[in-house]
């Protein structure tokens, strides 16, 4: 009756009465509720479509990059289209997953893949270089909010338990689009016209629109009444701005003592604190304080975000480092950089033991140790023979790939279910900082190392090194090091994680 009578209060916008049960069902997460197996593969379905729209676009456009600077005959511009698309796609993360959290995942996915969409059509028809920027920064606008929200519907959808059984799934997406998106990027690009990489989203991104409209309307729905902290929100996207700007000029357009960088990095950290401010000020803040003094929130972000700047700084250096050091052609760096791309086994591993394990972190704990050991050895031995860099790179993907589900679920089942949205895009927004604080931390110390801004291409950059190719393996030494300190970040924090038992069927 008092559950009725709660509800009738909602629906004529009268607050309902807080009791002590109702204080304990906020704080205490409670289980998703149980679906069907034909209603659980609907749904995943859908998601794992709308997953592999934002999974392709990671690894498709980085091959075709020569070929639209040469296109454009500009070559000094061409990091924007990576940055615009990751200042805008970070910026957002947090809102999507709130507003999530308000109005219903399909509604927010719904509008984050047509915002995408969108986007790639601007890019696809772009004339200039500064069009084809402004084009990728609404791409990130949209695609910004897939990842977290997809987080969220696959929180809605399975108790944490269970959960570890779908990651094959999931892993099935990035195997195809790790694998894929390279190749096809390249293809597209060198055979035919770079425009075609923007132009297969929009097949894509109507075939996931349809499949989200019909598939997750069978999602058990957990929103609460919110309000949405808009000064909070403009405040948090204004300071990770500011800070990925410093972060993507320091050491390129700039250099890292300038007036620029250094008036950027203040700024940030002015509307940092205004942001830390507002969160003790407002009714409802835009991220809660309960969520972000979550002790499993705060170890599992932080573990997550460590993991993903190890991995997404090599994955964006190492390249470099086949065509530089291991002698390879574009193409060849391409393939050989699959491995550590290929996260999916590590993830695979840790969905089992989630599965079936009690102390279901010792998967990534111990491919951590491993990964750590594998790496060190390039740090002492910069220049091995290439077959010996791809087993430590596929070491390296695998430890990565491992620490993902099992702190993401652990965050997810930390947290009651009308919050899981503001979590996930919390926790994608850290990783995201992580990942531009380490490929800046990489690329400086390749600028130092090599006395060059490589802005006008690896041949040209190639020819003007004089230093024999030990010499540029001992600058790559240094990049390695640094992540190797990003993957000991992750096992440290990984260590400190709570492992609580997992909600499911027999708990």
């Amino acid at each position: 009756m008092k559950q009725a009578a709660d509800r009738g209060a909602c629906a004529r916008n009268d607050p309902p009465d807080i009791g002590p049960e109702a204080i304990l069902s906020e704080n205490t997460p409670a289980a998703p509720s149980r679906l069907s197996p034909a209603q659980a593969r609907a749904i995943f379905v859908g998601l794992m479509l709308t997953v592999f729209l934002a999974a392709l676009n990671q690894t498709i456009v980085a091959t075709a990059l020569p070929t639209i600077g040469r296109d454009f005959s500009d070559f000094e511009s061409l990091s924007w289209i990576v940055t615009s698309y990751l200042l805008t796609s970070t910026a957002v993360a947090p809102l999507y997953g709130k507003l999530s959290d308000i109005h219903g995942r399909r509604a927010v996915m719904l509008a984050s893949v047509g915002i995408f969409t969108l986007g790639s059509l601007a890019c696809a028809v772009a004339p200039t270089m500064l069009t084809l920027v402004l084009g990728r920064a609404l791409q990130g606008i949209g695609g910004g909010g897939i990842l977290p929200v997809a987080q969220a519907v696959m929180a809605d959808s399975i108790t944490p338990r269970e959960r570890g059984r779908y990651q094959a799934y999931m892993g099935v997406v990035w195997v195809t689009s790790g694998i894929g998106g390279p190749i096809l990027g390249g293809f597209l690009a060198e055979h035919f016209h770079w425009s075609l990489v923007f132009w297969l989203n929009l097949p894509l991104g109507l075939a996931a629109a349809l499949m989200i409209q019909s598939r997750l309307k069978q999602l058990p729905r957990h929103e609460r009444r919110h309000k949405l902290d808009i000064v909070g929100a403009a405040l948090m996207m204004a300071s990770a701005v500011l800070l990925l700007m410093a972060l993507s000029w320091g050491g390129t357009r700039y250099a890292w003592t300038s007036p620029q960088i250094a008036g950027l990095i203040v700024a940030s950290g002015i509307v940092s604190l205004a942001f830390a401010w507002r969160l003790t000020q407002a009714e409802e803040p835009f991220l809660p304080l309960t969520v972000l003094a979550n002790p499993v929130m705060l170890t599992g972000t932080a573990a997550n975000s460590c993991s993903m700047g190890a991995s997404i700084g090599l994955i964006i250096f190492v390249p470099l480092y086949y065509e530089l050091v291991q002698h390879l052609s574009a193409s060849d760096s391409g393939l050989a950089l699959i491995p550590i791309a290929l996260t999916t086994p590590g993830s695979l591993l840790s969905g089992r033991a989630m599965l079936y394990m009690r102390h279901y972190k010792r998967v990534p704990i111990v491919a951590l140790i491993i990964a750590l050991a594998a790496l060190g050895f390039l740090v002492w031995q910069p220049d091995p023979a290439l077959w010996i860099v791809i087993v430590v790179m596929s070491i390296v993907g695998l430890a990565c790939g491992a620490v993902f589900p099992v702190c993401t679920v652990s965050i997810q089942n930390a947290l009651p279910n009308h919050q899981v949205g503001t979590a996930m895009g919390a926790m994608n927004f850290f990783r995201a900082l992580a990942s531009a604080f380490a490929v800046a931390i990489m690329g400086a110390i390749l600028l130092a190392g090599l006395g060059t801004t490589l802005r006008h291409g690896i041949d040209a950059t190639a020819s003007r090194l004089d230093a024999p190719g030990a010499d540029i393996a001992a600058v790559f030494r240094w990049v390695f090091l640094a992540g190797e300190v990003f993957l000991a970040g992750a096992l440290a924090f990984l260590l400190l994680m709570e492992e609580r038992p997992l909600r499911g069927p027999d708990t």
